[in-house]
C-alpha cells in the first residue's frame, strides 16, 4: 500500500476516533435530537469516505498507475 494511502486512513480513523470521543464529552451535558442527528450524519459521512478510500488504495489500477508513474519519474530523473 502507498504511504499517502495509508497518512489518508490514518487521518480518516483520527477524525473518527476524534468525533466519538467529542460525542461522549457532549453526552454528558445531554445533546439535543438535533445535535445527535448532526453527529450519526456526521459518523455516517466519514464512514462513507473512509469505505471509499479504501476501495481507491486497495484496487490494482491505482497500484498499476502507481508502479507507472514511479516508472516516468525514474526515466526523466
Amino acid at each position: 500500500m502507498d504511504m499517502t494511502a495509508i497518512a489518508i486512513v490514518a487521518i480518516c480513523a483520527w477524525a473518527l476516533v476524534t468525533i466519538v470521543e467529542s460525542a461522549k464529552d457532549k453526552s454528558k451535558k445531554k445533546l439535543s435530537s438535533k445535535e445527535t442527528e448532526a453527529y450519526k450524519a456526521e459518523i455516517a459521512e466519514l464512514k462513507e469516505r473512509v469505505s471509499v478510500l479504501e476501495k481507491i488504495v486497495t484496487d490494482e489500477r491505482y497500484d498499476l498507475k502507481k508502479q507507472f508513474a514511479d516508472l516516468e519519474s525514474d526515466r526523466v530523473a
